[in-house]
């Protein structure tokens, strides 16, 4: 954020970003007044109408609500990230599969030149012999050349590799959500589009899960508790998805877990066992020793066609569970 304002000007908005705040009844937290700050200068659209359009719904903003839109609108995770990150990676993958073909091509010209040579050894007329001994120094030469371009192809490869997992950092960032570790909403975009150029009339199963007591555990015992607990909860629902699905936090307090070409009732089994998993649960403050409430789920299962988009999916998924409406749940749309 890069203003051109005036000291009285600076503080009027400053006032102003915290009022905004008090009306939105969050707490004045570092990045909950970026986005207050940001949304009264008017100046970013789409962080302002994400802002409106939330409000407009008669839900509450909430600090996941806040936060997500933050890493989207002020720090610039974009469609241009986002495609950067991909066109990196093919050059990536490009310059590696270049490397192996050259090498192996290179090997295999000296081979047949070695091959040749002893061919030509077993003739006994002098300028086939000059020939051999010329090609055998041209065999040499092209040997050490051949060294000297491995050795820069290694060199080449630590570079991609050390890039790659650059990459990685940056993928995370973008597409992970930092306290959960699960994937975020443009990760599950992003998903959607994959799935859909693979196979257009593919079937999703979706898993909603909301966390029952999270709202009460954070009233009694503060953000840094519910945090962890949601953390661990995240964790162990993300242990009952294997490679093909997707598990995301589309919420406060709630996972969408994404599974396809699975049908509802294999889905309502890992739900089942998602919601027995977490119950078995038990959590201790490290500090005080106190147990913590015994935590438990809300479930809901439906299947969705793979055109249908994220938008689509997050809202139909909800409708699963109505009782979440009647909590002014802490959903983001």
């Amino acid at each position: 954020m890069k203003y051109h304002d005036s000291i009285k000007q600076a503080e009027l908005k400053m006032s102003m970003a915290v009022k905004q705040l008090q009306r939105w009844f969050l707490p004045v937290s570092p990045i909950n007044y970026s986005v207050s700050y940001e949304y009264i200068n008017k100046k970013n659209i789409l962080l302002n109408t994400a802002i409106e359009n939330k409000l407009a719904t008669g839900k509450k903003l909430d600090d996941f609500f806040i936060e997500e839109n933050y890493r989207q609108f002020i720090l610039g995770q974009s469609k241009f990230r986002d495609e950067l990150i991909d066109d990196l990676d093919d050059v990536v993958t490009h310059v590696e599969k270049n490397s192996q073909k050259s090498s192996q091509s290179i090997n295999k010209l000296i081979t047949t030149l070695d091959s040749n040579i002893s061919d030509l050894q077993s003739a006994d007329k002098e300028k086939i012999v000059v020939a051999v001994n010329s090609i055998r120094q041209a065999s040499k030469a092209f040997k050490l050349h051949q060294q000297k371009f491995a050795e820069h192809i290694s060199f080449t490869r630590k570079k991609t590799q050390a890039l790659k997992v650059e990459l990685k950092e940056v993928r995370e960032e973008i597409y992970m959500d930092p306290l959960t570790g699960l994937y975020n909403r443009k990760a599950m975009s992003k998903h959607l589009d994959l799935w859909l150029t693979e196979d257009p009339s593919r079937q999703v199963a979706a898993i909603v899960v909301c966390v029952d007591q999270i709202s009460e555990v954070n009233l009694q015992f503060g953000h840094l508790i519910s945090d962890v607990l949601l953390s661990k909860i995240a964790s162990k629902v993300s242990s009952y998805v294997d490679g093909s699905g997707l598990p995301i936090r589309s919420g406060g307090d709630e996972f969408l877990i994404l599974l396809p070409d699975i049908d509802k009732e294999s889905a309502r089994e890992i739900a089942s066992k998602i919601t027995h998993g977490v119950e078995k649960l038990r959590f201790v403050s490290s500090k005080s020793g106190i147990r913590l409430p015994q935590m438990t789920l809300s479930t809901g299962v439906d299947t969705f066609n793979i055109a249908e988009n994220a938008s689509s999916i997050l809202k139909k998924s909800r409708l699963l569970l109505p009782d979440l409406y009647k909590k002014n749940n802490t959903l983001s749309s």
